[in-house]
Parts: C-alpha cells; sequence; structure tokens
C-alpha cells in the first residue's frame, strides 16, 4: 500500500479482485483459444463465432461463479447479498469487455497477422491492467504490471505452445 493512503475496504478489496480476475482470465483464455484456433487455419468468420461465443459463455459462467462463491461466504441476512451480485455483474462485465480486445484483431486480419496483433494487444491490455488494479489496490505499479504482464504473457506462451503440439 502506498504511504499516506487508507486500506482499501474489503468490499473494495472484492470488486478489485473480481475485475482483475475477470479481466486477466478473459485476455488469457481468449488470447489462447483465438491463436490455437487461428494457428489451425480456420476461417475467419468460424474464428470470430468461436471468440464471440467463448467470450459470452465464459463471461455467465464466471459472473455465476462469482455470485456463489460470494454468496457462500457472505451472510446472507446481513444485507450483504447487493455485493454478491455486484461482484457477479463486476466479474461478467470485466470478462465480456477484456475478451473483446484479444479478438478485435480478427475482424480485420487473419493468419499470422491477427495472432500477433491479437497477442500484441493482450500484453498491452495486461499491462494496462496491472496499472489500473495498482492503483485501484494502492500497491506497487512497477511490481504488479511487471508480474501481470510475465504471468499473463506466460499463460498465452502455454496455451501457443499446446496449439502448435496439438496441430
Amino acid at each position: 500500500m502506498s504511504k499516506g493512503l487508507a486500506p482499501v475496504s474489503a468490499d473494495d478489496q472484492t470488486f478489485i479482485r473480481n475485475f482483475v480476475f475477470g479481466a486477466e482470465d478473459s485476455l488469457v483464455s481468449t488470447v489462447g483459444l483465438l491463436s490455437g484456433v487461428a494457428i489451425a487455419g480456420v476461417p475467419r468468420t468460424t474464428l470470430i463465432l468461436t471468440g464471440i461465443v467463448l467470450i459470452f459463455v465464459e463471461a455467465f459462467s464466471m459472473g455465476m461463479g462469482s455470485f456463489l462463491s460470494e454468496a457462500i461466504t457472505r451472510d446472507e441476512n446481513s444485507g450483504q447479498r447487493r455485493i454478491s451480485i455486484d461482484a457477479a455483474l463486476i466479474m461478467l462485465g470485466s470478462y465480456i469487455i477484456a475478451g473483446l480486445i484479444p479478438l478485435f484483431p480478427y475482424f480485420f486480419l487473419s493468419g499470422k497477422s491477427g495472432v500477433v496483433l491479437s497477442i500484441g494487444c493482450s500484453l498491452v491490455a495486461l499491462a494496462v491492467l496491472g496499472v489500473i488494479s495498482s492503483r485501484l489496490s494502492r500497491t506497487n505499479i512497477r511490481r504488479n504490471t511487471i508480474r501481470m504482464v510475465l504471468l499473463g504473457g506466460s499463460a498465452i506462451a502455454v496455451g501457443i505452445i499446446v496449439s502448435f503440439f496439438v496441430k
């Protein structure tokens, strides 16, 4: 935490955690899947359809998972149900918005160009997510941004490597 700033409240931590988890997971999962499918050489329209279906199914699933896990850990009689709903909506929204970032290049490019731009956009988005999440949580921006890009980038690399072996 930075000097002179008040600690982040437990409810704010819940929202930050759901925002970061949804955005990071969506960026990594979506770019990994799309890269693998693109490397397999499917038509661009199939790739776009696959990406859209993935983003919305996973966003809904992650949102419901967030709601269920928050509801289990909160006292439903104390008025905290709204927090579970808000956390779920944050997870759902961050997943959809972040998932569109690696999908966007495929609306204009296909093949290797689409893959490279999609990965590049995702890495930049991970860096931006590192900065935003650090500011929200009042933690070290440089350390969190580097960690976000390295760990998220590693997960992206795993997806691409697996696609080469499976292809």
